[in-house]
This record gives structure tokens, C-alpha cells and sequence, in this order.
């Protein structure tokens, strides 16, 4: 019956949109994103990549501490916050592997892989004036970006930048404390446009703190970046960036049914040889460096050469009820990316794109016994050498007729050694996942100017992480197998009254052989284990609709956007001891999602924004016994904004999140033992900022 009912509910939405009068001479239409994934850098009618971006200036709808509400807008991504600072992004399930942090899902920031050699991401170091766009690919994406079955992340910096400096406070709910500042500088030495130095530089600094919803939930994050792009002549660019985050966020712990409805405030509480939260001074102690640089060289007027050097370093102190880790992981590497473009009368375009990537990790795990929050007795000592890379190549090619062919594939090797070094005779485990092929190709046909179908198929493969080959339990499990599995898909585009609304619709199947699964024991440490198989299925629908009122009218304009998914995920055959979970629900993934948003811009300055989120029944364990209730998230945000003289802005605005005030589970702990599943939201809440910002204006040469 829900599904019927999501279904008449998207049915009457397209109702209503067709059924409006567009005005000829409305004023907006929807913007055209450029795709920059798999180095198509083309608009998305001319791209073959299926990419969601969410933009700095429209993905502003709450308080800015996170950027939860922002991806949960976006069909088939769903990201989840187990406590202030603690994020997971699932993207068409991944999060299947995601205890805590970002595992499976390939992440860059400006061309500089986020993602560690070991796998993880500490997507948490990211603050919300870190990016002017993000780039959401949904599926594989090995064939360019190495190994990975849960998607791809391109956090850009750059796009539509313009020098001048911008400060913005935000408070609120739950003592939440947000400033944000950046500096854009630059300078072009030469008698005419078309020549000498480009110099573009852009400073930000972020502060975020919050006391949390939940006892032991304060959470503090202060953030660094600086970008700058130097073009040295006609055919060279030199980019450079930086990110510093020091971090610290309290970690409260999952509650159980009881003691959720009970006080879902609560912390964990002690149970049995184990301390509460709140005593064993629970928490993480995070500090990320990231820094590098692209030099981007056109050899000639065919052919270019990308290529990209970094370095990064995190170190991690975790003290939980169960034991103190510390974790320190420098790590290094480069990606070079050849591209060749051709254009001539047989052939209205070719792209030849070739290149390789490489990770080199040297970490360091030590794992002690807590005392009132201090390492104690050490129980682990382990150096870890992760070495991944890839060779891959690429071809796009544009025959005419409204074709369009995109056909890729590469090459992965991965390879782990652990060695113990508080046990004697030192023992080494090593695991080698090498050779495996990831292959792509997709296929668009633009049929007139309004409606294009695409289909995709493509093979993905993701040996484990380091936090799974190395769980919290501190047992090294060699013995994991890599996922793997091809995925098909086929999405149809449909743009209607002059480009004022968009429909699309994607219909998915991907088969994942040996899928990592997580449990955990009673102390809440968890570990993997292989699955036989998940056979994924879902449907992805996004509804885009602009209208602006020229004239008199006191509304300048307004925007809906709705996204809908159905998932039906379900193990194949998956026995294990004496449990038999062939067919049932892969648990973390609610079967039904929908976000919709609505913005309505007055002429006066005035503006509102209204948020709506609501996600199905989700289960919490394998066996399909226990599982999260159904929850509606409302949010809503008024404002007032002005340009002065062309360059002085002002924003000034309040807005509620959680407005219905609904008591729900954020981020559970899937598998959990003891049945510690819950982890529960903040309950209403309400914020208050303000904006400032100096637009440089461009002297005329």
C-alpha cells in the first residue's frame, strides 16, 4: 500500500506540473551543469556520465554544521549522522560496509583522491565553504577511478569564482556555533585577456561546534583550506591545494529499543564488564592534512596531460568503551591523465583518455586498554603497508545522430601487509587482490532537443578496507574475499516547456558477489564477514520544475524539486553457521525514500525554503527481527538578501529543522549484538544566521 501511495503521490506531482500555464517570456530556466566525472567535461545533454551536483549556492537549506540534508535530496543517496561529526554515505547501499566513516565510495577534492589507500574517507575533515560543487556518481566507477562498487564523489572548489571576502555566522539549537570566512584574491599581469599571468587564489576557515541532542554528543571541528591556480602561459596551469582540519567529536554509542523510547537523549549506559559512554570518556580525536597540486600541460591543441601529486596524514585517537585506539596514517601519491580530442568531417568528436593512479599507505594501529579515557595496557601493535593502483583508458565518441558512446576499462591491483609487532616471533599476514578488470560502457541517444535515453553496464570490484581486513575486534582477516558484481542500468531525460521542467527516470540491477557484511559483538566491536550475494534493484525518479513570474507579481520566482527511490534489496544465497538469510532484506536500506524541495524567491529580498525527507521502515539486522520505524523530516528557512552597488551582499535568515518534532534513528548500528541498534536525531531545533560579502568588481581593460 505505501508503494501505491508514493507512486499516486509522484503521479499527482507530474500532474500538477503539466497541468501549469509557462509564461513564453519567463526569464529562468533551469541551469545547465557541466560534467566533469570520467573527464567528459561537457554539459550534461552532451555527457553520457549519470551525475548529480549539488552547488554551494542551492544546496543552502539549514544550519550548515553537515551536509546530510543536502544528499539526502539526491535520488539513491542517503547519508546518515550516528552523532555530530560521525557520517556515512550510501550510496544504492553501501553503506553495508560503513560501521562508522566513508567506505566503498571513491572520493576527490579538487582532482586530490580524499580517499586514503586503505579505503576510508574521512569525509567528516570537510567543511561546508570547502566546495563550490559536488559531483554525485551513482553505481561503478572503476573503469577511470579505480577500485569500488559504491560510487564516485568529485568535490570541486573552483567554479564561478570571483575575488572578494564573505563572513557568515550561524547559532542556535543545542548551544550550535558556525562561522565561516573566505578570501578570494587574484590578479592578471598582460596588455590583453588573452595573454600573460592568471593568478587565482581563495582562503576559507570554518568553525563548528554544538553540544549535541544527546548526552556525550559535543562535537567541535576547526577547518582550513587554500586553493590557487596559476596559468604559467597559453598551454600551461599550475594548481595547488590545501586542507587542514583538526576535529573532535564525542561518540554516545547505540541505544536498544527500551532504553530508545525510554530517553533517546541517552548515552550508552554500562553493561556488564563494559563502562558507559560516557565514563569511558568516549570519543575521537581527529586531525587530517591533505595537500597538493596539478600541473595541467596542453601538448598541443589535440592533446593534453593532467597530472596530479599529493601527500596526506591522519592520526586518530578513539577511546571507546572497549578499549583506546590510535591510528597514524601518512600517505602519498598521483594520478595522470592523458587526453586526446579530435574533431573532424567523419567524426563529430572523439576523445581518446588514458592514465593511471597510484595510493601508497604506511599506518599504524595501536590498540590499548582505556583507563577514564587514557591509553592503558597496549593489546595491539600493528604496521600496516597498503598498496593500491590502477591503469585505465577511456574512449568518447560522438558519430552524429543524436549517438553518443562512452566505452572504458581498467586495471586494479591492491595489495595489504600487516605486521604485529607486540607479539614474538613477529609474524607477517599479507593478501594480494591484483588484476582485476573494471569495465564500462554507456550509451546515450539525444532524440530532438527535449528527450535522451542512456543505458550502462558496468563491473565493479572492491577488495576490503583497512577497517574491515583490520576491525575493531583486532583480528586480521586476510581471509576476506573482494566484492564484485556487474551493474545495469538505463535512465531516460525529458525536459519540457522550453527547459522549465525536467523529468528523469533510472531503473538499476546490480548483482554484488561475495558483498562484505558487517557484525558486530556484544562490546560493539564490529567485524565482516563475505555474503554469497545481494542482488540490488531499484528505481530512481527526479522531478526539476522552475517557474518565474516577470511583471508585477510580488514572486520573483519559485523552484520544486522531488526525488523519489524504491530499493528492493536482497541477499542471494547467504548461509552462514546455522542461519540461512537466503532472500531476505539487506538491512540499513529503508525500501522507499522522498525528498522534496521548494524555494520561493520574493522581488523584495524576502525568500523561504521548505525541506521534506521521508524514508520507509529500515531493517537493522540480517535475520529481518528488528528494524527502524518509518520517520517524516520537515524543515523550513526564511530570509531576507540584498545587493548593494553591485558588490556589498547581505543574508540574513532563521529556519527550523525537525519540525514535526519526530523521534527517529540516524545512523544505526546494522547487526548490532545485544540488539544496540538505535542512535537517535535531534528532536526540533531552530538556527538564526547572518551573511556578509564584498564582490571585487572587475576593473574594464
Amino acid at each position: 500500500m505505501k508503494k501505491t501511495a508514493f507512486l499516486i503521490l509522484f503521479s499527482i506531482f507530474y500532474t500538477t506540473l503539466f497541468s501549469q500555464e509557462i509564461s513564453k517570456d519567463s526569464l529562468k530556466t533551469l541551469d545547465e551543469i557541466t560534467i566533469k566525472a570520467f573527464e567528459q567535461n561537457k554539459t550534461e545533454r552532451n555527457s553520457t556520465a549519470t551525475v548529480k551536483v549539488i552547488e554551494l549556492n542551492n544546496g543552502d537549506r539549514n544550519n550548515k554544521t553537515s551536509l546530510v540534508n543536502g544528499f539526502n535530496t539526491v535520488a539513491g543517496v542517503r547519508m546518515e549522522e550516528r552523532s555530530p561529526g560521525s557520517y556515512r554515505i550510501n550510496i544504492r547501499g553501501s553503506s553495508l560496509r560503513s560501521p562508522f566513516g566513508v567506505r566503498n565510495v571513491k572520493v576527490y577534492w579538487n582532482n586530490i583522491p580524499l580517499t586514503d589507500p586503505g579505503g576510508n574517507t574521512y569525509f567528516n575533515q570537510l567543511a561546508w565553504n570547502n566546495f563550490s560543487s559536488i559531483e554525485i556518481f551513482k553505481g561503478p566507477a572503476g573503469s577511470m577511478y579505480g577500485a569500488g562498487t559504491g560510487g564516485l564523489i568529485l568535490v570541486n572548489n573552483f567554479d564561478n569564482w570571483k575575488p572578494g571576502v564573505s563572513l557568515e555566522y550561524i547559532t542556535g539549537s543545542y548551544n550550535l556555533q558556525n562561522i565561516f570566512l573566505s578570501a578570494a584574491y587574484g590578479k592578471k599581469n598582460g596588455t590583453d585577456e588573452s595573454s600573460g599571468q592568471e593568478n587565482k587564489n581563495q582562503i576559507t576557515y570554518a568553525h563548528n561546534q554544538s553540544d549535541g541532542y544527546r548526552v556525550q554528543t559535543k562535537m567541535r571541528r576547526d577547518n582550513f583550506s587554500w586553493q590557487s591556480q596559476l596559468k604559467i602561459s597559453d598551454k600551461q596551469q599550475l594548481s595547488a591545494s590545501l586542507l587542514y582540519t583538526d576535529l573532535y567529536y564525542e561518540t554516545p554509542g547505540a541505544l536498544t529499543l527500551a532504553d530508545f523510547t525510554t530517553n533517546p537523549k541517552a548515552a550508552r549506559p554500562a553493561a556488564g564488564p563494559f563502562p558507559s559512554a560516557v565514563n569511558a570518556k568516549a570519543a575521537i580525536y581527529q586531525k587530517n592534512i591533505t595537500a597538493g597540486f596539478t600541473n595541467t600541460y596542453h601538448i598541443n591543441n589535440s592533446l593534453k596531460n593532467a597530472t596530479t601529486l599529493y601527500g596526506a596524514f591522519s592520526q586518530i585517537k578513539n577511546p571507546s568503551i572497549r578499549n583506546y585506539e590510535r591510528r597514524n596514517e601518512p600517505s602519498f601519491g598521483g594520478r595522470t591523465v592523458f587526453s586526446y580530442n579530435k574533431t573532424n568531417e567523419n567524426l563529430n568528436a572523439f576523445q581518446l583518455v588514458g592514465g593511471a593512479e597510484f595510493q601508497q599507505g604506511y599506518f599504524n594501529t595501536q590498540v590499548s586498554d582505556n583507563k577514564n579515557g587514557n591509553p592503558d595496557t597496549i593489546q595491539t601493535n600493528d604496521d600496516i603497508n597498503y598498496t593500491t593502483y590502477n591503469f585505465f583508458i577511456q574512449g568518447d565518441l560522438n558519430p552524429g545522430a543524436g549517438w553518443l558512446i562512452t566505452s572504458g576499462i581498467s586495471i586494479n591491483k591492491t595489495k595489504v601487509e600487516f605486521t604485529r609487532l607486540n607479539k614474538y616471533p613477529i609474524v607477517k599476514q599479507n593478501r594480494n587482490y591484483k588484476n582485476e578488470l573494471a569495465p564500462r560502457i554507456a550509451i546515450k541517444k539525444i532524440i530532438g532537443d527535449d528527450l535522451s535515453v542512456k543505458a550502462t553496464v558496468s563491473r565493479g570490484f572492491s577488495p576490503p578496507t583497512v577497517g574491515e581486513l583490520l576491525p575493531s575486534t583486532g583480528v586480521i582477516s586476510t581471509e576476506l574475499e573482494a566484492e564484485y558484481g556487474w551493474n545495469y542500468e538505463m535512465t531516460m531525460h525529458y525536459e519540457l516547456f522550453q527547459s522549465k521542467l525536467l523529468l528523469e527516470a533510472t531503473g538499476f540491477y546490480f548483482k554484488l558477489n561475495n558483498a562484505l557484511v558487517q557484525r558486530r559483538d556484544l562490546s560493539g566491536a564490529d567485524f565482516f564477514v563475505n555474503a554469497g550475494s545481494v542482488k540490488q534493484k531499484g528505481i530512481e525518479l527526479h522531478a526539476d520544475y522552475l517557474k518565474s513570474n516577470p511583471g508585477k507579481s510580488i514572486l520573483d520566482y519559485y523552484t520544486i524539486r522531488v526525488d523519489y527511490t524504491y530499493n528492493h534489496f536482497r541477499y542471494g544465497s547467504f548461509i552462514k553457521g546455522s542461519s540461512d538469510f537466503t532472500g531476505k532484506t539487506v538491512p540499513s536500506v529503508p525500501s522507499n525514500t522522498l525528498s522534496a524541495v521548494a524555494d520561493l524567491q520574493f522581488k523584495k529580498g524576502f525568500y523561504t525554503n521548505f525541506t521534506y525527507y521521508y524514508a520507509s521502515k529500515i531493517y537493522l539486522n540480517d535475520a529481518n527481527t528488528a528494524n527502524a520505524d518509518p520517520y517524516h523530516l520537515l524543515g523550513c528557512r526564511a530570509g531576507w538578501k540584498n545587493t548593494i552597488r553591485n558588490k556589498y551582499k547581505l543574508n540574513f535568515y532563521t529556519g527550523v529543522d525537525n519540525l514535526l518534532n519526530k523521534t527517529y534513528s540516524l545512523g544505526n548500528d546494522i547487526n548490532a549484538a545485544a540488539n544496540r541498534f538505535y542512535n537517535a536525531a535531534p528532536k526540533r531545533n531552530y538556527y538564526i544566521g547572518i551573511s556578509l560579502q564584498w564582490i571585487k568588481v572587475q576593473k574594464k581593460k
